[in-house]
């Protein structure tokens, strides 16, 4: 009888550590960057070469799509964060910038993904980034310092279909009067990700959300000299925060 005891709790306590055994299995993540207009996809080849339409009528093409993003965490049911100090260069000119792996391997489970788009004040300082120095990512100093948000680049044409460029550069919004600079970076939160195995999550940026929703963005009245324009930068920051990023697909 006693035998038969030792045995049963033997295997019981072996099965318990089984068990737990398999409920701390961990798992990679890789973050892969997409960009679109309005669901149709924008890749390298589209550069100089497609035309899109945005709200307000202006045709325009892209030369140049580059973006920041930064304070990357992953957010499990119990609210319990795990953050990964780091930040991503994206461009598009650039197959291969446009995936991530974070730097550490996290539990299975289900899981909310956050990430900022650009740096805020804290970490948005003039020169500390070698690799953001090299890209020439640097803010002047007069335009209130720091590195840009975003650079995107190209052509439209204005009401008499005459070509011009535009520079629809996002940087924190400076008020030079006032010396201030609010901070104009935004945080993204995406909805519950559930991570079994090794996974790779897409991100999306629909481009034509920078210039619709709240404020439609007309080329014909600011095209250039955005990084001094603080309304400008504002209205960029703000259309940014209505959804212009959002989750896709989810492979494991």
């Amino acid at each position: 009888m006693k035998y038969f005891l030792t045995f049963f709790l033997s295997a019981l306590l072996f099965s318990c550590s089984s068990d737990n055994d398999e409920s701390i299995k961990e798992v990679s993540v890789k973050l892969k960057f997409s960009q679109n207009w309005d669901g149709t996809l924008i890749e390298k080849s589209d550069l100089e070469n497609t035309e899109f339409t945005n709200k307000t009528g202006s045709k325009l093409s892209i030369s140049r799509l580059r973006y920041l993003i930064s304070r990357i965490s992953l957010v499990n049911g119990a609210g319990d964060t795990t953050k990964f100090d780091s930040y991503k260069l994206i461009d598009v000119s650039k197959p291969d910038s446009l995936t991530y792996t974070l730097s550490e391997k996290i539990s299975e489970g289900s899981y909310k993904l956050l990430f900022a788009f650009g740096f805020n004040n804290s970490d948005n300082q003039s020169g500390v980034y070698p690799d953001l120095n090299s890209a020439d990512w640097n803010v002047p100093d007069m335009m209130g310092g720091g590195y840009h948000f975003m650079q995107l680049d190209g052509k439209y044409k204005d009401t008499l279909g005459v070509e011009n460029p535009y520079n629809f550069h996002a940087v924190r919004a400076y008020n030079k009067e006032k010396d201030s600079i609010p901070d104009t970076s935004f945080g993204v939160e995406t909805g519950s990700i559930l991570l079994k195995n090794n996974a790779t999550i897409e991100i999306k940026m629909n481009v034509a959300g920078w210039f619709k929703s709240p404020n439609d963005w007309d080329l014909n009245e600011k095209s250039v000299d955005l990084m001094m324009d603080f309304e400008a930068q504002k209205e960029i920051s703000e259309n940014g925060k209505s959804g212009v990023f959002s989750l896709g697909n989810i492979s494991q």
